[in-house]
């Protein structure tokens, strides 16, 4: 669905909402020339208490952390953003949406240098159903090794979520479609596994999980801890601080990707080879619904992931 067919009619930009046709930038904006922009996604579910966005705090520590290896000083405070943003939500009547706050360097030079260019943040939201397909919840999705490797941490920060490095995400996300998959895996410089192009990969054997550690090229993913610590609450050991070998994927019991965008979605095969019995595994439906559960419930246990729109 394009966003012409969605019921959203504003944006925030600098502390204004402002039609969503009017949301525009100049077209000398540092960011859209050299992808100096932070960003993030988040989702604001419809549980039992009412909307709440979910651990929204996290991502807006981690948008803030972004920002430092490029020296952005986000003009906004934490606090301004969350009221921005939930008022944004109030407005547009939306109980459950993606939520993406961005912070760029804005108009004013054209050199390689911001040093003149000032910092610009907007938010946006609108409903966004299961990024990989409502099917792919239950049913798994097909994936291939992508050609395109992960960079590394030396050449730009792998820690911060920034715009311009997702042109390595899209160029292998595209392959994989080109290529008749649902999404890639991406390998980082020393052909180890290191996450998809957006998203976390977790591996399971033996009914024990295993997830690549922040030293393999990954962003260190929200919805990856949130897993981390359900999965743990549930019995099952969690590795997660460990290299992947490509090999290893083919031979894994279960494989499945987590991120705010596709929450918790199977893994049935990589490059057409199937993994387990090539459907959903019993460990990652007992974490996916577990997942589900709080979204829905958000029991008091899980309070501190809540913060909650009062939508009227």
């Amino acid at each position: 669905m394009g966003f012409d067919e969605m019921d959203v009619d504003t944006i925030w930009m600098d502390g204004e909402f402002v039609d969503w046709d009017d949301a525009q930038i100049h077209v000398l904006t540092h960011g859209l020339h050299y992808g100096t922009g932070v960003f993030e996604g988040a989702r604001c579910y419809d549980t039992e208490n009412g909307p709440a966005l979910f651990r929204w705090e996290e991502h807006l520590e981690r948008l803030y952390q972004s920002a430092k290896p490029y020296e952005m000083e986000i003009d906004h405070t934490p606090a301004e953003l969350t009221e921005a943003t939930k008022t944004l939500i109030r407005r547009q009547e939306l109980p459950s949406c993606y939520v993406r706050p961005i912070a760029y360097y804005g108009y004013n030079s054209l050199g390689v240098s911001p040093k003149d260019c000032p910092t610009r943040t907007a938010i946006a939201a609108w409903p966004w159903g299961t990024y990989l397909g409502e099917d792919a919840l239950e049913d798994g999705i097909d994936v291939m090794i992508s050609s395109w490797r992960k960079h590394a941490s030396s050449q730009i920060p792998t820690n911060a979520k920034t715009t311009g490095l997702y042109v390595n995400s899209m160029l292998a996300g595209e392959e994989a479609r080109r290529n008749g998959y649902a999404e890639a895996i991406v390998l980082n410089k020393e052909g180890n596994v290191a996450e998809g192009p957006g998203e976390n990969v977790f591996l399971v054997r033996d009914d024990e999980l295993y997830t690549p550690g922040l030293s393999e090229s990954i962003l260190d993913g929200i919805t990856r801890d949130t897993v981390i610590r359900i999965a743990e609450e549930l019995g099952y050991a969690v590795h997660d601080d460990v290299s992947i070998s490509r090999g290893e994927l083919n031979t894994a019991d279960e494989l499945f990707f987590t991120g705010s965008a596709a929450e918790v979605t199977p893994i049935r095969k990589v490059d057409n080879v199937v993994i387990g019995d090539g459907s959903r595994g019993p460990v990652t439906e007992d974490i996916q619904q577990r997942f589900f559960d709080i979204l829905e419930q958000a029991p008091e246990e899980y309070d501190e992931w809540f913060e909650y729109v009062d939508i009227e």
